[in-house]
């Protein structure tokens, strides 16, 4: 009886739950189900029922170049941020809160700027008469402008750029939780810094590593302008085709194929990495 008594006030509890959460759980459907659903509606049926639009897509070399190129260029991208990123966010850490705190606040800024403003600065720098190969010319480093533009070394700097502060962001909250306890205790056993930060620090800021390589790498699937500006067309991302198809040949089946598997890599790698994050932390506290 008690047990059916407790059952018996649990439900409307439930009920009620399940009730405040209709609202979110309609907004939910509205923009996002229901526009993946059309988007993948549209991906087989225009211009005919069928999965025609994702054979030409997957049995296509020059499409295939496309996908190659993006996650190339995304992959890259990750990379070189994590290497830029994470020195800064460790001196962000362990500085005086003050000056941590001024500096952080100049990469935030830097987040609200336009992003086609940032992207033109980049363009007027690293252009042959830009300002970087002029200063390079005249300390004498090098005898002729660089390709610095239009071509995967442009795309990969103005995105690092813009991408800095995504990963700056997680990783400075998961270095602020290391103990520096940890790192010191080390030292006291021997180890050498290198050996401290490769068995101690760089396991620990895994998971912000994780976090924030993930959105980096999923937003420069994403990119459109950046690479469009600084990369031209012999380096066209999967964003720029999608775009190039609905606006300028109305191909909305193909566009819409090459969105949906776009979105379908996307949620892959988002579950990837919380199957990968959850079993470290679960290793972890075993």
């Amino acid at each position: 009886m008690p047990v059916q008594a407790q059952q018996g006030i649990a439900s409307p509890r439930t009920s009620a739950g399940l009730g405040g959460l209709a609202p979110a759980l309609i907004l939910i459907g509205l923009f996002f189900v229901v526009p993946v659903l059309a988007l993948l509606l549209r991906s087989v049926t225009d211009p005919v029922a069928g999965l025609q639009n994702y054979a030409a897509l997957l049995g296509d070399g020059t499409y295939a170049r496309v996908f190659f190129n993006t996650f190339l260029v995304a992959f890259v991208v990750t990379i070189v941020t994590v290497l830029v990123a994470f020195p800064v966010a460790w001196m962000l850490a362990i500085m005086p809160p003050a000056l941590a705190s001024l500096l952080f606040s100049i990469i935030i800024l830097s987040m609200w700027t336009n992003l086609l403003t940032r992207t033109y600065a980049w363009m007027v720098l690293l252009q042959r008469t830009g300002v970087i190969n002029r200063a390079l010319m005249s300390v004498g480093i090098i005898d002729q402008p660089l390709p610095l533009i239009n071509n995967l070394t442009g795309v990969t700097i103005g995105m690092v750029y813009i991408m800095l502060p995504f990963m700056i962001l997680p990783l400075v909250g998961t270095l602020r939780a290391i103990d520096p306890m940890t790192l010191r205790a080390a030292a006291l056993c021997g180890a050498s810094p290198f050996a401290a930060f490769l068995r101690i620090l760089l396991p620990l800021s895994l998971p912000g590593i994780a976090a924030g390589g993930l959105m980096v790498f999923v937003m420069s699937l994403g990119y459109f302008v950046t690479p469009a500006l600084l990369g031209g067309t012999s380096n066209m991302m999967l964003a720029e085709m999608i775009a190039q198809m609905i606006q300028s040949l109305l191909n909305w089946g193909l566009g819409s194929a090459a969105a949906f598997i776009l979105l379908v890599v996307t949620m892959a790698l988002y579950a990837l990495q919380l199957r990968l994050v959850g079993n470290s932390r679960a290793t972890g506290a075993a």
